[in-house]
């Protein structure tokens, strides 16, 4: 049972998951938007731009009903003048067909921004399947898109005749007005039925933008074992990532060692801990260059007696560096006084290694403080 939810599509898509469809073209887009959104450009463009365009095109149409004498008889002038005509007709509307350009071009990026991939370019020859073809005229899809035509087909046709039939009597009219102001008349009657009617599309809009969101996140959802395919690949298998960090840590820790020999003391617990401090001429303070507890802590002292450094039993001390000092960083100004005490016994060992004399006594009750000690906290 839990392989099988595993493999059925319940989880949203993650954002990798989303880029990639986006990169294939698939991506929410809404037709009726679309439609709807070049319509009302349409209108408006009518609306704002109509009368000097009509202007112009009546112009057009008186100049060529016009006949002139040497046209008629001329049929090379003749074309010419067609064309005219005509590359004039198409300078008076190049406006509104600029604005349904731009409209028709941005539109479709209103649900899901700017997109452009020629991914979506190539063939798709599944889509021959007359089996999944059929599966497709009878999916849940074309019963969506069947109802919504439907639906337009309803709202724009009530809309339609409510606007015809509550101007009829203004329809009427314009068979007894003259043909100039007849013309008028009709234009504006045109221009609102056709904003009317442009309107009442809303309705389809209102319902097919969220659906399409809908479906388009439905068909992206991904099952928990994609999800968790996905997070090896981006995150890397957890099993390997704990191998490198397992290599890692044991780069560092060779390198730590290869700092033993460079120390001037060890201060032990003395089994638990070891810590291996430095300290040269210009340091501000002493330096911590190997650290470690029980296996490595061992490690470290018999690096220590292989080159003969100095270890020296101090617990307090040596639990105090190893929980509050980090590696390759000075002492906490807190230990100074303490590793003061060690130093110089270390320096006055040496001098006697040297030169002989009274052998130094090592230094007993370090002096710690109780906060940086975890011995003395835990009682």
């Amino acid at each position: 049972m839990a392989e099988d939810s595993d493999l059925e599509r319940t989880e949203e898509a993650t954002p990798k998951r989303i880029e990639k469809a986006r990169e294939e073209g698939q991506v929410a887009r809404s037709l009726e938007l679309t439609t709807f959104t070049v319509l009302l450009a349409s209108a408006a463009g009518i609306l704002f731009m109509g009368t000097g365009m009509m202007d112009k095109l009546l112009k057009l149409m008186k100049a060529g009903m016009q006949m002139d004498r040497e046209l008629a008889f001329q049929p090379d002038l003749m074309i010419n003048r067609m064309y005219e005509l005509a590359f004039e007709a198409l300078i008076a509307i190049a406006p509104l067909l600029f604005l349904l350009l731009v409209v028709a071009f941005f539109a479709p990026m209103s649900l899901s921004g700017w997109m452009f991939s020629t991914k979506a370019l190539m063939p798709k020859f599944d889509r021959l399947d007359p089996i999944k073809g059929i599966g497709r005229i009878f999916s849940v899809h074309s019963l969506v898109e069947l109802v919504k035509a439907l639906l337009k087909t309803v709202v724009i046709g009530s809309v339609a005749a409510l606007v015809i039939w509550s101007n009829k009597e203004s329809v009427m009219m314009l068979l007894t007005m003259p043909v100039d102001l007849g013309i008028s008349r009709t234009g504006e009657f045109l221009t609102m039925s056709f904003l009317l009617i442009v309107g009442a599309m809303i309705v389809v809009v209102v319902i097919d933008v969220p659906y399409k969101l809908w479906e388009h996140a439905k068909q992206l959802r991904m099952t928990k074992e994609e999800i968790r395919k996905e997070y090896k690949e981006s995150e890397g298998d957890p099993f390997i990532k704990a191998r490198i960090r397992g290599l890692q840590r044991e780069a560092a820790r060779r390198r730590m060692m290869a700092e033993v020999p460079k120390a001037d003391v060890i201060v032990t617990n003395p089994t638990h801990y070891a810590v291996a401090l430095r300290y040269q001429s210009g340091m501000r303070a002493p330096k911590v260059i190997a650290k470690g507890v029980h296996l490595l802590a061992a490690r470290i002292r018999e690096v220590a007696e292989e080159h003969r450094i100095p270890i020296l039993e101090a617990p307090p001390l040596a639990r105090a560096l190893y929980h509050h000092a980090e590696l390759e960083s000075e002492i906490p100004e807190k230990l100074y006084t303490a590793v003061a005490e060690v130093l110089a016994y270390v320096f006055q060992l040496k001098r006697y290694n040297e030169y002989g004399g009274k052998a130094p006594q090592p230094p007993v009750d370090v002096p710690v403080p109780a906060e940086l000690d975890p011995g003395q906290q835990a009682v």
